[in-house]
């Protein structure tokens, strides 16, 4: 054990049951050894409100700390050993744009609703809460997005084209019934014409990792490893889910691999630490997981031992992830509505 692996440790003991570390799956090996929970999004934003601990680190990107925020109780304190660990997806999609293009789409009193997909910030989900919509995780995309298209007229979903495409394809929605929207000039671009003829509503945005894996990609993990199976994350692009053997969230991706038999080979889509540790796990059980494309996430790399060591070394003076008491209720709102479509 390392020098600053020792000094998590002694923080964490020092700390007992007031702290709880929380790591998302794409965080590194030396961050993952340190956390009490591993999840994905909606996993980890289940822990909030059963945990006791005072303080809680979120080792992932900041959106996921601003989620745990809005969901924590009096009292807890949310921190991140990064404030720069951003999420350029989430950025794809700011929010006084969002409210711009939000109201043109409704100034026609056609009831919108707002879905955005959790990679995206606090005052996003906040305006999902105020014109009644939510959020959803890759995990519980199709159910949420079931939600919304019977909870209004016509659904916008962001910041993630998609996930957004993806999910419609799983629930059949036709194609000509999607529109693809131009954001540009504060919202000014907007065919709201064509757009009152849509039911599904896509904000142009895409994840910077996952739009990377390319068609090329699958077709040449498939020659170079007949009868490999290829899984990937449903935030690629609609052609490479179609290519693919299957396609969901972590969760997902993880079953898979558990599930799959003695001597199978796997070519996984997503972030490469996660791919890395399942391929680990699974070397034993004489399974063959590869990267479909060796692809890392720089804003979750952020998150290091020696960040995260200097972190709970000033915890009680650190400045916690706070929201304004509007944004915190809103937000709140927008996730709860979408934990209670899916308890």
């Amino acid at each position: 054990m390392t020098a600053i692996s020792n000094r998590i440790t002694r923080a964490r003991a020092r700390y007992g049951s007031r702290l709880a570390i929380l790591g998302h799956h794409y965080q590194s090996d030396e961050i993952i050894q340190h956390v009490d929970f591993q999840g994905d999004s909606l996993e980890l934003a289940r822990k909030i409100d059963g945990l006791a601990a005072e303080h809680v680190v979120f080792c992932g990107v900041f959106f996921m700390a601003e989620s745990a925020a809005a969901l924590a109780r009096p009292g807890q304190h949310i921190h991140i050993p990064r404030l720069d660990a951003t999420c350029p997806m989430a950025e794809m999609a700011p929010a006084k744009r969002l409210e711009q293009v939000l109201t043109a789409l409704r100034a026609s009193g056609r009831n919108v609703i707002p879905l955005a997909y959790v990679n995206s910030t606090a005052d996003v989900k906040a305006i999902c809460g105020r014109f009644g919509g939510s959020v959803c995780t890759s995990a519980n995309a199709r159910v949420m997005l079931e939600w919304a298209l019977r909870a209004g007229d016509a659904v916008l979903f962001l910041p993630d084209k998609n996930l957004g495409n993806n999910t419609a394809d799983l629930l059949g929605l036709p194609a000509h019934e999607r529109m693809e929207l131009n954001i540009q000039a504060e919202g000014n671009k907007l065919d709201l014409q064509a757009a009152a003829k849509a039911k599904l509503l896509l904000w142009p945005g895409a994840c910077a990792i996952h739009h990377k894996f390319k068609l090329r990609h699958v077709q040449q993990m498939r020659l170079d490893h007949p009868g490999v199976t290829i899984l990937v994350h449903p935030e690629c692009s609609p052609e490479v889910v179609q290519a693919a053997d299957g396609a969901g969230s972590t969760s997902y991706l993880i079953k898979q691999c558990a599930e799959a038999k003695p001597g199978a080979i796997l070519g996984i889509g997503t972030e490469l630490n996660l791919v890395q540790r399942l391929a680990k796990v699974h070397q034993a059980g004489g399974k063959q997981i590869l990267p479909l494309k060796d692809l890392t996430c720089s804003n979750m790399a952020k998150i290091t031992e020696p960040a995260l060591a200097e972190l709970l070394d000033t915890l009680e003076t650190a400045t916690p992830v706070t929201l304004s008491a509007e944004v915190t209720e809103l937000s709140r709102l927008a996730l709860e509505r979408m934990l209670r479509t899916c308890s």
